[in-house]
């Protein structure tokens, strides 16, 4: 799926650094007005996917265009970068799953200096009203905006009342009797529940990507893997029993390892390798989807390569009596 991008910065007197907003798949004007949803949209969970159906219909039933407008990045990563939660889903990942939506468009403002000192007036008039036309707004209930979380919904719906639009509050979802958000989806990776994570998506857990060339190591070891990029910062870890989809016509099975490869480098990048079973065709460069399904272990680091191979040996049983199950 493409996504087209566009750069446009709101004018602002003060700091001098004006917050960024960018377009992408777009597919109808805001000429007309908007009705806006706001939020990070981390993992687009059932939460997210029932504010955006709520959008949807309310845009409809307005003749509005419907935008969703996010961060990035997530707005704890700007102010406690070594503290801030784990990424569910790459920056890619996220916008074609919001592409897949059906929405008119999707805006993301760069979260740097400038948009984390501006008041909730300058917010909603700079962002809201001049750059997005918004004449709904839909948030969650528990929603925080502007310098120092200063906004809520109460304030965001007297803002709207000055300035044209009209605000309503999205209330949580819950599965098992607890709400369902990013925190508890973060929780549930963290945990390797993948079964879980499925449930609280909707949908499998998925991660994709180019393939890249890697250091041959696994096709010596008699283990040739696709390799992807993934952001440093992504929860997710361990090996896996996956589907992986690009390659054929029909999703083909296989087994990943989502890390750093402690065992033959230090401090490696954060790489999801995949080894597609009964398949050994070339495929760099090829966009692929990898849907994780069952976690077998943690990653792990080994003394020395011959032990890592055993593992991975059984790895690669323990995958296809999974995957046949």
């Amino acid at each position: 799926m493409k996504i087209s991008w566009s750069w446009a910065s709101p004018v602002i007197p003060q700091p001098s650094a004006a917050p960024d907003l960018r377009t992408t798949a777009a597919t109808g004007s805001t000429a007309r007005g908007a009705a806006v949803a706001i939020g990070s949209f981390d993992g687009l969970h059932l939460g997210h996917q029932a504010l955006i159906r709520h959008l949807k219909q309310a845009a409809k039933d307005s003749d509005l265009a419907s935008v969703v407008c996010s961060f990035c990045p997530h707005p704890r990563k700007f102010f406690q970068p070594l503290k801030a939660p784990g990424l569910i889903l790459p920056l890619r990942d996220k916008l074609r799953t919001l592409a897949a939506a059906g929405l008119d468009r999707t805006h993301l403002l760069r979260f740097n200096a400038a948009m984390a000192s501006l008041s909730p007036e300058d917010f909603v008039q700079l962002i809201l009203v001049k750059r997005l036309n918004a004449k709904l707004v839909i948030v969650g209930e528990d929603f925080r905006f502007g310098h120092k979380r200063a906004g809520d919904l109460n304030r965001l719906t007297a803002l709207g009342l000055s300035h044209g639009f009209a605000v309503q509050g999205v209330s949580e979802i819950q599965y098992g009797g607890e709400r369902v958000s990013s925190s508890r989806l973060r929780e549930t990776l963290l945990a390797g529940e993948l079964a879980l994570a499925r449930q609280l998506l909707g949908r499998p857990y998925q991660l994709s990507g180019r393939v890249v060339r890697g250091q041959q190591l696994g096709r010596e070891l008699g283990f040739p893997t696709l390799n992807l990029k993934m952001p440093e910062d992504l929860v997710a870890s361990g090996i896996f029993t996956v589907w992986v989809e690009g390659l054929d016509r029909k999703p083909l099975a296989g087994v990943a390892s989502l890390g750093r490869r402690p065992t033959v480098e230090s401090g490696g990048r954060l790489i999801l390798e995949v080894h597609v079973l009964d398949w050994s065709a070339q495929a760099y460069d090829q966009h692929v989807r990898v849907s994780l399904v069952e976690r077998i272990r943690p990653e792990m680091r080994f003394d020395n390569l011959e032990d890592m191979t055993q593992q991975m040996h059984q790895d690669l049983q323990q995958a296809r009596a999974l995957l046949k199950a």
